[in-house]
């Protein structure tokens, strides 16, 4: 269940910055020079840069609120238990 629910996050998040960004470029651009397919491949380069730490950091702090806490808690609570 939690899996399902890691993944749909971070569908989620994925369609809102993607949203996100195709509606906020949807303005006028009158006067400004069309993008060169150079700024466009660097554009998309970095953003999937993002995008992928992005996830990967929602997997680790996941793995880690979800797998590692407990085990922590445990060990700790057994080594100050007197």
């Amino acid at each position: 269940m939690l899996k399902k629910a890691g993944f749909v996050s971070v569908v989620a998040a994925g369609l809102m910055m993607a949203g996100g960004t195709a509606f906020a470029a949807t303005g006028d651009h009158s006067g400004t020079p069309d993008p060169t397919f150079g700024d466009a491949y660097n554009t998309f380069i970095e953003g999937g840069g993002a995008l992928g730490y992005g996830a990967a950091s929602l997997v680790a702090g996941a793995y880690t609120g979800v797998i590692l806490t407990p085990a922590l808690l445990a060990h700790s609570l057994e080594h100050h238990h007197h």
